[in-house]
């Protein structure tokens, strides 16, 4: 489905919803049941939101594709010049031109993706829209809104744009202060509370979003901008903008949507707001996700470059620059003595020993007799002396090697 045609038949159930509101706030009637039409009137404020921001997507992407457009002819015909009928071209004459081409190339790409994403946007959100039209069908609401006069946005606006629609000033508004297009600069510029709702509507009229309307006067109440439906709504809020507020931050209670819609973070600190883009009406921009993660690096990536004739230290450089300055108006002197003929440097070559071994077909050895002494009669002797003889009984030579052989 288009975006526009689907953002229209948003609008018109919103339209249909706030008259119905409307018309049950008239005459205290409770069929169908109130609290149900303020939460479908919610849930089609939140499909608006996000129809207006992709079809800014989609306004940005087209005229994204038609500057593509226009330069991939440029290109093309640069390019059809340069070559003609040539059958050899210079590379530095075309390689440019085949860069630009894919450059353009690669942005239709990614403003085909653009437009998928937008698609797939588009299409998961239906489901969310799709509830309150079960609820409450077109043969529930038709004999209701027999009578009834259908109002958009911009109607209700334009009735009240005149100059008998502003609110003047009065003594009980010494102060707070009103401002107007003529007497502020930057005035559709100016950030307005509960995303340009009328906070009266949504504190007395119990969370039904009206739009409000700048040219009635935008009230400026401790640094933050208020616009309201109607003159009466801009004077009443004004009397106690606190005890408003305060019906706010509770009707946002019983509806936590509101929070992010109506941008209520002030009022609740702990929930953290959608991130905002540079340009008002862009796309929510993907939430910060959390995760844990590890990287490992080289210890020592780049090879140590050690110069050990690094000087840091300009005077030290300056010492030793000149030092060489000097060195060249110096002259070196030698001077021969009798004795110097004697020292010289001498170098002698000598052959290292070899290791050499030696066999023959004989192998002989000699054995000689072991030395053998006793002593005889240091055992059974009683009497007081003991009288003792040493005995050698060594062999002789000849006798031992008779023995051996």
């Amino acid at each position: 489905m288009n975006i526009e045609n689907e953002l229209n038949s948003t609008r018109l159930f919103i339209s249909r919803y706030t008259a119905l509101i409307e018309r049950q706030n008239a005459e205290l009637l409770e069929d169908p049941e109130p609290d149900m039409l303020r939460q479908a009137v919610i849930n089609c404020r939140q499909h608006e939101a996000f129809l207006k921001v992709l079809l800014n997507d989609v306004v940005v992407a087209t005229d994204q594709v038609n500057t593509l457009e226009r330069d991939l002819r440029s290109v093309l015909i640069q390019l059809q010049n340069t070559i003609q009928s040539k059958t050899a071209v210079p590379t530095n004459q075309v390689y440019p031109k085949f860069i630009s081409l894919a450059k353009i190339w690669t942005g239709f790409q990614d403003e085909m993706v653009l437009l998928s994403v937008i698609s797939n946007i588009q299409a998961n959100l239906e489901p969310f829209t799709r509830s309150h039209k079960e609820v409450l069908p077109d043969s529930v609401l038709q004999p209701l809104l027999t009578g009834l006069i259908l109002r958009t946005d911009e109607e209700r606006i334009a009735e009240t744009s005149g100059l008998d629609g502003r609110v003047e000033h009065a003594p009980h508004f010494k102060n707070l202060e009103f401002l107007f297009p003529e007497t502020t600069r930057n005035f559709q510029q100016l950030p307005l509370q509960y995303k340009g709702f009328c906070g009266y509507s949504i504190a007395i009229h119990d969370r039904l979003l009206l739009p409000g309307n700048p040219l009635v006067g935008v009230l400026r109440y401790k640094d933050h901008f208020f616009c309201f439906t109607s003159k009466e709504a801009a004077v009443k809020f004004a009397a106690d903008p606190d005890r408003y507020i305060a019906h706010i931050a509770e009707a946002a209670k019983r509806s936590p949507e509101l929070i992010q819609l109506l941008e209520l973070h002030m009022q609740f600190s702990t929930i953290t707001p959608y991130g905002k883009s540079a340009e008002p009406g862009h796309m929510i921009e993907k939430p910060l996700t959390k995760r844990d993660s590890g990287i490992q690096t080289e210890t020592h990536p780049i090879e140590t470059n050690i110069d050990p004739n690094y000087e840091w230290n300009e005077w030290e450089m300056r010492r030793k620059a000149i030092k060489l300055a000097n060195l060249r108006t110096r002259i070196t002197h030698s001077v021969q003595t009798d004795g110097s003929n004697f020292r010289r440097n001498n170098a002698t070559q000598i052959y290292l020993p070899k290791t050499q071994d030696t066999q023959t077909k004989r192998e002989k050895g000699t054995s000689v007799p072991k030395p053998s002494v006793f002593i005889a009669g240091l055992r059974g002797c009683k009497s007081q002396t003991t009288e003792a003889y040493k005995v050698d009984l060594t062999l002789d030579v000849s006798t031992h090697n008779d023995i051996c052989d």
